[in-house]
């Protein structure tokens, strides 16, 4: 046969294969040229079957453009156009075309053309090899009596009769592979052998090839039987990987979305990259998988998180922006596949076995840059033992996760800081907790007629309430209960600044009314915006059994009395400027007298306002409910009965403001 360059070819006229049936149990095919040919009134192209009521002579007609096969168009007459078929093979032709039409997974197809060939060819051994097109290297997609090892065999163009058929584009027919140059030997049985090229659209993509254990086994008949096979078969591989390629391309863009979604969902960093390994081997094998996240204090990539075989390893591979295969698909901005790494120069070398560069066990590799908002935030790479192993449709998947991946890196990242962060304000808080809790001093030890009782609850780690009780000589304390505008560090922070002052003042023994008015003038002269503090002063004088008070716009203070069996509150009604705001205020202060059992409860805003859920406040009636209540109680028990009711009525609802509670009896 020739090349596909003769004059039928150059015509653009295709050729007919032509089965005219006979009395015999044989048939004679023949090529008609296209002067020879009537067209059928219903032609299909690839349509094996005869025509509706065709009789036993009628003539069975199949069109072979000559693109996809090299057939000579000489005479119709000629011997070599002449093809003795049995009878049977029409019925195989119509099988095939029916295998062929129906079968989109390659793998069915290939199996079910096997088992068609057999029964018109008797072979030993059938394999199908495809072309790779980035390597130009025909590899053995299907084999039908080869040992398994030898489905791993790699053949160039060229090379062995399969080579050579896929070189020249013309089947190759050897009858004795013994004395055939480039024959390579799998099989030490095999005697003959038949290779014909696949070849679609003037383009290569693989190989048929039989052997048989015995000499002489294929005759030019079958030769051209299977040309015409390898035509139309051509179309229906083509056809298989697209719709495999499709579908696979399909399944990777779900499984995309459903990473996405996932990877967006993990806050923390370790298990986030541990996951990205887990999803990522459902599109893009390896055996290797390693990131390297850039460290601007370092100015490097460091290395965070290693898989090899599946299981996490520790590996030393920091790389610098622009070295290595690493540093330059960061610097480039740009993916980096090495089909071997052995043979190129910018792989530095891995952490396994092996010391040197490329004499580990790392063959291939596919590096990514994560990039987020044209910023390097980093490389993913995948290794393989294999040589070879990625390709342009693993760098493309892997690329387009890329981006996911660099968005969830650095919402972890960003989340890892904002933990940190937040966990060394929490140990800072925690330490200012501790300092002012030390600020509020213990109640005073019990006086002849008088015992204190106090607690302090701030809605956060550090609160804004402050009181103090301070020793003023001769059987008197000052009582403080203040309340400091804002909450937490500032208000914790301005509280402590009144604390102070406070305590410098109260040496001079101040009466309320006075004491209010020095705190007001300090503070002025230390004004800060929209900061001020409301206060409640008052001192007991025990030998009297009296309270003088005076109030800074604090909330006001509540008297119980017992009436009888019955206990009676009523609110102590004092009002004031609260301090920090205007200057040279006065403040009113007036003197109250009790008796034995009386109590005297100071609190602030955060008791009354407490909320519920929903959104009712604790407030001044359900407080002197709960004081009504108590009988013959001490100052201890009163402050834990009252904070009991404010925690139930809050029924676990978080506390909007601090919560301070001092109770004096009257003993």
């Amino acid at each position: 046969m020739t090349a596909l360059g003769d004059k039928g070819k150059r015509e653009g006229k295709p050729l007919r294969v032509v089965t005219q049936s006979r009395a015999s149990d044989a048939s004679e095919v023949r090529l008609q040229g296209p002067e020879e040919a009537e067209t059928p009134s219903h032609y299909f192209e690839g349509d094996y079957r005869p025509s509706p009521g065709a009789q036993a002579d009628d003539t069975v007609r199949v069109d072979i453009p000559n693109h996809d096969m090299v057939i000579d168009p000489v005479s119709p007459g000629h011997p070599e156009n002449r093809i003795r078929v049995h009878s049977e093979h029409v019925d195989f032709l119509l099988r095939l075309a029916d295998a062929l039409n129906n079968t989109l997974d390659l793998q069915t197809l290939m199996l079910r053309v096997a088992e068609l060939v057999r029964a018109v060819v008797d072979y030993r051994i059938f394999a199908i090899f495809l072309l790779n097109d980035r390597t130009q290297e025909l590899w053995m997609r299907f084999q039908v009596g080869h040992a398994p090892e030898v489905e791993r065999i790699r053949l160039k163009m060229g090379q062995g009769i399969v080579g050579q058929a896929a070189a020249t584009r013309m089947s190759v027919l050897v009858d004795d592979v013994t004395h055939a140059p480039h024959y390579i030997s799998a099989n030490p049985a095999v005697k003959s052998e038949l290779a014909i090229p696949l070849i679609i659209k003037n383009r290569v993509i693989g190989v048929i090839d039989l052997e048989s254990e015995q000499l002489s086994a294929f005759t030019q008949d079958q030769r051209r039987l299977l040309e015409l096979v390898a035509s139309r078969m051509a179309v229906a591989v083509e056809n298989a990987r697209l719709y495999t390629r499709l579908s696979r391309q399909a399944q990777t863009l779900t499984v995309l979305a459903e990473i996405s979604r996932e990877l967006t969902s993990i806050l923390d960093l370790d298990t986030l990259l541990e996951r990205i390994g887990t999803l990522l081997k459902r599109v893009v094998d390896f055996q290797m998988f390693t990131i390297l996240l850039w460290s601007e204090s370092r100015q490097q990539f460091m290395h965070r998180f290693s898989t090899r075989f599946g299981e996490r390893v520790q590996r030393d591979r920091n790389a610098e922006m622009g070295k290595g295969i690493f540093g330059l698909a960061a610097a480039e901005r740009h993916p980096i596949l090495v089909p071997d790494v052995r043979k190129d120069p910018r792989y530095l070398g891995d952490s396994t076995p092996g010391g040197e560069r490329g004499s580990g066990e790392v063959r291939s590799m596919l590096a990514v840059p994560l990039i987020y908002k044209e910023k390097v935030t980093g490389v993913i790479a995948l290794e393989h033992t294999r040589v070879n192993y990625y390709n342009e449709d693993h760098q493309r998947t892997l690329t387009t996760l890329a981006g996911q991946i660099a968005i969830a890196i650095t919402n972890a990242r960003l989340y890892e800081r904002i933990f940190e962060e937040e966990q060394r304000m929490e140990r800072d808080l925690q330490m200012a907790r501790e300092v002012q809790m030390r600020l509020l001093p213990p109640p005073p030890q019990p006086l002849a007629h008088a015992q204190f009782a106090a607690t302090f609850l701030p809605a956060r780690s550090i609160g804004g309430d402050v009181y103090d009780f301070i020793d003023y000589g001769n059987g008197r304390v000052a009582i403080a209960v203040g309340d400091v505008s804002g909450k937490a560090a500032p208000a914790a922070l301005y509280a402590a600044l009144v604390s102070g002052i406070l305590r410098s003042v109260a040496t001079q023994h101040l009466s309320p009314a006075a004491m209010l008015a020095e705190l007001n003038n300090q503070l002025q002269e230390r004004k800060l915006d929209s900061q001020y503090v409301t206060m409640l002063f008052a001192v007991w004088n025990d030998d009297e059994r009296t309270l003088s008070i005076a109030n800074a716009g604090s909330v006001q203070p509540m008297l119980v009395s017992s009436d009888g069996e019955q206990m009676r509150t009523r609110v102590i009604e004092a009002e004031g400027f609260p301090l920090g705001l205007f200057p040279n205020a006065e403040y009113e202060e007036f003197t109250i007298s009790t008796r034995p059992g009386d109590l005297l409860v100071f609190f602030s805003d955060g008791i009354v306002d407490a909320e519920n859920r929903d959104g009712e406040m604790f407030g001044n009636d359900r407080l002197i409910e709960v004081l009504d209540n108590l009988h013959e109680t001490d100052a201890e028990t009163a402050v834990k009965t009252v904070l009991e009711s404010v925690s139930k009525f809050q029924d676990g609802h978080e506390h909007f403001d601090d919560e301070t509670l001092l109770v004096l009896q009257v003993r």
